[in-house]
């Protein structure tokens, strides 16, 4: 008997709150511009682009051109789509700091002085 195997569907999850959350979150957390707009195109697909259209004030083939493959999302249009989904964003200090983020070395900040 062969094993039959469905493809996952990530936006059949997305009927929780929580979830869509904490995918956002990972998202934003990789840094990683392609897979933030991906999770972004996931749950607005989840969610009805359509409707979410209508609530930012664009067409609906312009949410799915800015969030396909090659769409580039404006921060504006980012923040709307958060906001029509009915979410908010914050900013939180990293775990630990990256090595842009950290203080000169006092070898460094002695020959500046």
């Amino acid at each position: 008997m062969a094993l039959k195997l469905k493809k996952w569907d990530v936006t059949e999850h997305m009927n929780n709150e929580e979830f869509v959350s904490e995918y956002l979150k990972a998202a934003f957390e990789s840094g990683d511009v392609y897979e933030i707009t991906r999770a972004l195109n996931d749950v607005a697909h989840a969610r009805n682009m359509t409707n979410l259209a209508i609530k930012m004030g664009i067409s609906r083939q312009g949410l799915y051109k800015t969030l396909s493959e090659n769409g580039n999302p404006e921060f504006a249009t980012v923040y709307k789509l958060i906001t029509a989904l009915g979410l908010q964003m914050s900013i939180s200090t990293p775990a630990k700091p990256s090595a842009d983020t950290r203080a000169p070395s006092k070898t460094v900040s002695g020959i500046l002085r």
